[in-house]
């Protein structure tokens, strides 16, 4: 290594530009790998250099951070996204540089990998956190499913995210036309980050009951911390069926699953946080995740909290911006510091100074007329960001995933109630309007 490197020179692989900005104002010198489609020129003018390919094709990746790793000496590998996690792990261990291993990332990735090795831990306290799953390849595999272990039942996919495909099923009945949207779901082309993940595998696995929460933790060194516990407002459980379709008419994609707001801290009574929490960290310690951030979801059933999944970085939806409101706890800056120790580990759970909310906004399909209210409701007491992903022109398209919303809005409250209400306040002020194909008339969103 020549004399002008450092000892705190990091690898980043994929993510936000505002995660390198974070870096380089923490005096990190690094390296960006990105891929094509997800460069940000900003990123040359802060990094040390800047390679650009399909950092998921490990063909392609090996030799390239074999050579940077030779030029620039890197002694750590983060990412903060999704598609990023298990490439940084895979070049760590690669280049011997510890951290979060290839084996842990595959998983909390892969769903039905994280299934199998919860089922077979010898700790009875951690199988009783997952439920059966078993990957599928047809209709007759999910109707055997369910005769085996009951109705309702979730079909999924192995590794996507945001909710995508994720669909409730109540019966055989609903098998045929369900597997029908799975096909339909694989021939799309048209889907975000389509680049980075491959609708290929699916799983079934019985159906968790109960409210349903995400954990932000952070862990230093093998201890875990609770950041915050995020109540999740999601869509209906029951399948949106019209009675007049029929029997087998599949449930809507995504019905039930997708995600309508967060808000944090959550209203949980005292043992049921607590249970939360050591659940939790039982779960991390499962899958060998010891350093930095992690977020958890799960639902509270009346026998006890049930893992859903779980990530190895800060949980999206821009939870790690309700989580600076109210905690004064930036995650992203701590999952790059945390790499060199620029921040003391946590021996405890952080207390919250204020609450925050977050609710999305959705509109009817169509074309984008016009957008009502969003400077008006940014200008509110208590509002953190009024943020509308669609202008005039754009197509908006059933709402099937955490994808298809077009917008959200953040608020803070004395508590997690006034948060809410606030947030739910705000959706009422702001609406898409779109005009829906072949009709000349304006209709606005919900």
């Amino acid at each position: 290594m020549t004399a002008h490197l450092t000892d705190k020179t990091l690898l980043v692989v994929g993510g936000r530009i505002q995660t390198l900005r974070k870096a380089a104002a923490l005096g990190i010198r690094f390296v960006l790998i990105q891929h094509p489609d997800q460069f940000v020129p900003e990123a040359a003018r802060l990094a040390a250099a800047v390679i650009i390919a399909d950092y998921t094709d490990w063909n392609t990746t090996r030799p390239l951070v074999e050579a940077a790793h030779q030029a620039y000496g890197f002694t750590r590998v983060v990412s903060i996204t999704e598609p990023g996690l298990v490439p940084a792990a895979r070049i760590s261990d690669h280049l011997g540089l510890g951290g979060t291993t290839e084996r842990t990332a595959e998983l909390l990735r892969d769903k039905h990998a994280m299934r199998r090795h919860l089922g077979a831990h010898p700790d009875p306290l951690v199988r009783e956190l997952s439920v059966a799953a078993a990957e599928v390849a047809g209709a007759d595999d999910l109707v055997a499913f369910g005769a085996a272990h009951g109705y309702p039942l979730v079909l999924k996919p192995v590794d996507a995210t945001a909710s995508l495909g994720v669909v409730r099923i109540d019966g055989p009945e609903q098998a045929a036309a369900a597997w029908a949207e799975v096909e339909a779901l694989r021939a799309r082309t048209d889907l975000q980050w389509g680049s980075f993940f491959t609708i290929g595998r699916f799983i079934a696995e019985q159906y968790i009951s109960g409210p349903e929460y995400s954990v932000e933790t952070f862990s230093f060194a093998g201890r875990h911390i609770v950041l915050a516990v995020t109540e999740k407002l999601t869509g209906g459980d029951g399948p949106d069926v019209d009675p007049d379709a029929g029997p087998d008419r599949a449930p809507g994609a995504g019905e039930g699953f997708i995600e309508l707001g967060h808000a944090l801290p959550a209203r949980l009574a005292p043992d049921d946080e607590r249970r939360v929490e050591e659940s939790v960290s039982r779960f991390l310690d499962a899958v060998g995740l010891t350093d930095g951030a992690a977020h958890t979801e799960l639902r509270l059933t009346p026998s006890g909290p049930q893992i859903i999944e779980g990530h190895n970085r800060m949980g999206g939806d821009r939870i790690f911006d309700l989580l600076d409101a109210a905690y004064g706890i930036d995650v992203e800056e701590w999952i790059v510091a945390w790499q060199f120790g620029l921040i003391p580990a946590l021996t405890e759970r952080p207390v919250p100074r204020r609450s925050a909310a977050t609710r999305f906004l959705s509109a009817r399909p169509g074309t984008v007329v016009e957008i009502q209210g969003a400077e008006e409701a940014r200008a509110l007491d208590g509002v953190l960001d009024v943020e509308t992903t669609v202008a005039p022109g754009d197509t908006v398209g059933e709402l099937r995933g955490n994808w298809d919303r077009v917008g959200q809005v953040l608020a803070t409250g004395a508590d997690t109630a006034a948060a809410v209400a606030t947030a739910e306040r705000l959706t009422e002020k702001v609406t898409v309007v779109t005009r829906a194909p072949g009709r000349r008339q304006e209709e606005e969103a919900a």
